[in-house]
């Protein structure tokens, strides 16, 4: 019979397996198994931006701007709330793997900005602890969650600037594990930081003036200490990003637009593995993760910009004022061993009747037996009191 300790460490290992398919499959990102913690940072959190191919990072003009780029909610008055959920890995058929995002923006002219909260929760079900035989001795659950307060405000009256600061908590096992006296919790705190241009004049040879019309993103997120489940030595970064965004309105007339929008994601994490000696058996460099901020730099220097994943897509509005939208994007990255080689597509609709608005979006994996295919996200949002600012 398996010790009570043993049949912990079993169900952390099945719990860690969910979190390393899901940091494996995270369609947001190309990025390898276990490089970073809390792989659900990275997960798109409306079905408006994953309907585009997981691109957001200069559309941002909604609540989830605050996880694409905050600094778009500089350019947004009035009110939003929103809430996304998504069943997590469909393949697998449990019903109690799911997603859930919820976002609030206001903007206040009194502090001359707009500012913004969200909460994110991954449920990773729940897990039986049981004795010599199969009687329960308990029960778990394993979920990670993360709370963000962010503020945005115009620098220059075409330039938004945006800052996020997030706590992070990461539960996978509520007990002693491995008789190491720390508990399979774990929490940290990470921040972001992300402009956004929104030029009121452009001319586009063969387009015309996009001012207004296009805009360029940059955010960097997910800036923190490490996260510690057992000791500082075994402790994993976070999946510090950065993203790269443009989106233009290539189509705008009374009834009809069409947006275009392309993001460019790299994950500024940096593993140094083991290195062995094959003939004396010695070790030439131990195993290790760059720390903030050299990682920053340092990342770049394992495969470069192949490790660049890339999102686009396409939203065209009908009706004045916008009523119906159809969505289509699609997803890069590129193959080993560069990367993970995941490719897919993705589909979304949406309404818009008075302040209420409703979306929808289906990921298409073009790689079989991909966990995250057939992945579904509803998002419900309200929005009141304003406008985009222009």
């Amino acid at each position: 019979m398996m010790s009570k300790e043993n049949r912990r460490a079993l169900s952390l290992t099945v719990v860690i397996f969910l979190v390393l398919v899901t940091a494996t499959f995270v369609p947001q990102q190309g990025w390898a198994q276990g490089e970073s913690a809390v792989p659900f940072l990275l997960i798109a959190p409306n079905a408006r931006a994953d309907g585009m191919g997981e691109a957001g990072g200069a559309l941002s003009d909604d609540a989830a701007a605050s996880h694409w780029n905050p600094a778009g909610l500089a350019f947004q008055l009035g009110q939003e709330v929103s809430v996304t959920h998504s069943a997590w890995l469909p393949q697998f058929q449990q019903s109690d793997l799911f997603y859930d995002y919820l976002a609030y923006r206001n903007h206040i002219d009194d502090w001359g900005g707009t500012f913004a909260a969200t909460i994110t929760y991954l449920n990773l079900g729940e897990f039986v602890e049981t004795g010599p035989d199969p009687t329960p001795l308990s029960t778990f659950k394993a979920y990670e969650m993360a709370v963000t307060a962010g503020y945005s405000t115009r620098a220059f009256d075409d330039l938004g600037v945006g800052v996020n600061l997030r706590y992070i908590r990461s539960s996978l096992a509520p007990f002693n594990v491995q008789d190491q006296q720390r508990k399979g919790i774990a929490s940290t705190v990470s921040f972001d930081v992300a402009m956004l241009w929104k030029p009121h004049s452009l001319d586009v040879p063969g387009v015309g003036n996009l001012g207004g019309r296009f805009s360029v993103g940059l955010n960097l997120s997910n800036l923190g200490p490490k996260l510690t489940y057992i000791d500082a030595e075994q402790a994993d970064p976070l999946p510090t990003n950065l993203r790269l965004g443009f989106a233009a309105e290539v189509l705008k007339t009374e009834f009809n637009s069409l947006n275009l929008v392309l993001d460019f994601n790299r994950i500024l994490v940096r593993r140094r593995p083991e290195i062995i000696d094959s003939t004396t058996n010695l070790t030439i460099q131990s195993a290790s993760v760059d720390n903030l901020p050299k990682s920053l730099f340092s990342a770049w220097g394992d495969r470069g910009l192949k490790k660049v994943t890339i999102g686009g897509g396409m939203e065209y509005w009908y009706g004045s004022p916008k009523l119906i939208a159809l969505r289509f994007g699609y997803f890069y990255e590129a193959p080993p061993p560069d990367n993970g080689g995941r490719k897919f597509l993705t589909f979304g609709a949406g309404v818009r009747y008075d302040i209420y608005g409703f979306d929808f979006s289906y990921l298409s994996t073009i790689e079989e037996n991909n966990p995250l295919g057939e992945t579904l996200r509803f998002t419900l949002l309200i929005a009141w009191g304003g406008q985009q600012q222009q």
